[in-house]
């Protein structure tokens, strides 16, 4: 799944980079650039804080906007799935999280 995803992001970043070289490139396309570039980066950071699960969820969920308006359905339902699951993952870190805290305390 996980090859899955990164195929799907490579090729978002591949053709919105494509398209930088177009002085006409749309406002949609910078907006999937930026979507696409804060999942990697905050994917990346997830292990540092929960925070970056939280922004993880949210990119996730700007690139299902994008996979909408883009009229690419499919992208749009799973980037909203991933965006449901991180959500998950961000609920349950930081639950534990606090948890761990009132044991030390």
């Amino acid at each position: 799944m996980a090859e899955l995803r990164q195929s799907t992001v490579v090729a978002v970043v591949v053709q919105a980079s494509l398209r930088l070289h177009d002085p006409l490139m749309d406002l949609l396309t910078l907006f999937g650039l930026f979507a696409v570039t804060a999942m990697l980066i905050t994917y990346a950071c997830e292990e540092r804080s929960p925070s970056f699960i939280l922004g993880f969820a949210i990119a996730c969920a700007l690139g299902s906007v994008y996979g909408f308006l883009q009229g690419a359905w499919p992208f749009g339902v799973v980037e909203a799935i991933w965006a449901v699951v991180a959500l998950r993952r961000w609920w349950s870190r930081r639950a534990n999280a606090d948890q761990d805290r009132k044991i030390s305390a």
